[in-house]
Formats: C-alpha cells, structure tokens, sequence
C-alpha cells in the first residue's frame, strides 16, 4: 500500500472532485438552459455532442493508456459542456466534437490528466478551433427562439451597438452559453453559495476591465469609455465566472488571485481596444493561466509551522 506524505496540517473535507464539478455543472445549467432557449435544438445538440466527446475521449484514452477510469469524476463531462457553451451555434457539430478532443488529450491528458493542466481545457481548445476554423468560430447568429437556422449572420456586440437591457437579457449575437448575463449570474451566485469559488477574482477581472476601458476611452477619447457595455458584452462575465476561476490554472493565494485577475481584465481591455482581434477573453486568460506558476511560486502559501525569517 502506497503512503502520500504531505505537508501539515491535515484537514478532512467533504469537498471531492466529482461534488466541485458536479457543482459548476449545476451552476452551468441557467446559461445552457437560456441558450437552448434562444438558439434552438442545435443549441443543445452543440451540449450533448460536447460533452459526450469529451467524456467518450477520455474514457479511450485512459483505457488505451491502462490508467484507472475516472470519467465518472464529471471533470470530462465539465469541459465538454464549457467548450459547448462557447460555441457559436451555427458552427458545425463535428467542430465541438474536435474541440473536446484536443481539450481532453492534448491539453489535459497529455499533460497528466486532471490537476496537472496549465491551461483551462475548453479555452486552449477554443483557441485551436479558431485558429483552425476561423469562419466557423466568429460567425455569430442573432437568437430567434428555436429557429437558429434561420437566423442571419450578425456582427459581434462588440462592435454593434445593442442596449443594456438586451446585452443583460441575451437578445444579442454570441455564443451559446455567454450571451444572457441574467443566467451567468444566477450560476455565480450558485457557486458562492456552495463555496466552490470567491468573489476575488470575477469582481475584480470585471472591475478592472470596466476601470480600463473608461480609462483607455471609447470615440471621443480617453476617460469615454463605457465600463457596463464593456462587462456586459462579450464573453467576459463568462469567463471571469466559469473560466478565470478555473482551480487548476488560477493561483492558490488571494494575493496571487488579486494580481491574476486584474492581468485578466487588463489584457481583455488592451485586447479590445489596440488588438486586432474584437474579443480578447480567451486570450487573455490563457495569458494568465501561463503567469500563474510563476504567481504561485512567488506569492505561495507559506507552510504549516514555518519560522518566519528574520533580518
């Protein structure tokens, strides 16, 4: 029988893997449920292909590679359902399926399975899919309610001007899962409540990225921008709740959540402003995802019973 030897002190918690993502699962829900809603069946076959790639791909592969099955875990299922939810709905269904498989084997399995990933599965993949099929992953559809086939092609928030109350509500062009800010919200709450994550760091990804776009300003210069379309546009409400706050790849510390979530907002800020790219939340992220082991070294938790070192 083999002993782990681990550091002090040594707390027992009800918490398992399986409890914390069943729980993001469940705080998913209301954004999945909305974007079915206003997208169409397609919508839920972009979920239902997702996650059962991801999970199919996993169980493969650890079987091939004679390691212990742990699909049952909901990790798999959880990335496949995030990459879903950033899909755009008329994007091709064997796209997803593609996605969920570099998400599980080259970006989680590849590098030890699950903990020992240092980008968020669903974002790396993403990023892959539109540097790969660039078409299919910016083509963003306006909500019809059930009739997202026949929906136009419409141009990104970002660049269209659309009002508060339909930004917050979804009635705008996006991808499945970030376009109602009412149901990203309600799943936020849901994870407070439940523990799984804090405040730290989707507050302050979105203050910053508020503070840095009335900053950087909108047409008529600096200190014009508009903070509340630039939170309620996009992808970033999304992906401050679901993503940045992702436990593998975002610091161990508060001090180091602190620092990583203002990097977040104020990448996705510059991103938007001087990049060429209208929407930079997945960048931006995976930026920090790549900053935080060196957050963690640096800023990391002192150990149980360390003597403090004194001048």
């Amino acid at each position: 029988m083999k002993l782990t030897v681990s550091t002090a002190p040594h707390v027992h918690s009800h918490n398992s893997t399986r409890r914390i993502m069943l729980d993001v699962i469940i705080a998913l829900l209301p954004a999945a449920g909305v974007g079915i809603y206003l997208f169409g069946y397609m919508a839920g076959l972009h979920v239902l292909i997702g996650m059962g790639a991801a999970v199919l791909v996993e169980y493969l592969w650890q079987k091939l590679t004679k390691q212990a099955v742990r699909v049952n875990d909901f990790s798999a299922a959880l990335t496949g359902l995030l990459l879903a939810l950033n899909m755009p709905v008329d994007a091709p269904l064997w796209v997803t399926a593609m996605g969920s498989v570099v998400a599980i084997i080259l970006v989680k399995q590849l590098f030890g399975g699950i903990g020992g990933n240092f980008l968020n599965p669903a974002l790396a993949a993403r990023a892959l899919l539109v540097a790969s099929w660039p078409a299919h992953m910016t083509a963003f559809t306006a909500p019809t309610y059930f009739a997202a086939t026949d929906a136009v092609s419409s141009a990104t928030p970002l660049v269209t001007q659309y009002g508060y109350m339909e930004l917050f509500m979804g009635r705008i062009p996006g991808t499945i899962g970030e376009v109602c800010k009412l149901a990203i919200i309600v799943g936020f709450l849901y994870l407070l409540i439940r523990g799984v994550i804090t405040w730290h760091i989707p507050v302050l990804l979105l203050g910053t990225l508020a503070f840095c776009t009335w900053l950087f300003g909108g047409t008529d210069g600096a200190f014009t921008g508009d903070p509340l379309y630039a939170v309620l546009s996009g992808g970033a409400m999304f992906g401050a709740v679901f993503m940045a706050t992702d436990y593998t790849t975002s610091p161990m510390t508060i001090k180091g959540e602190v620092i990583y979530a203002i990097g977040c907002g104020l990448l996705i800020a510059l991103i938007r402003e001087f990049g060429s790219y209208t929407e930079g939340v997945t960048y931006a992220i995976l930026i920090m995802n790549i900053v935080t082991p060196l957050l963690d070294k640096y800023i990391g938790p002192n150990l149980y019973g360390e003597v403090k070192k004194r001048a």
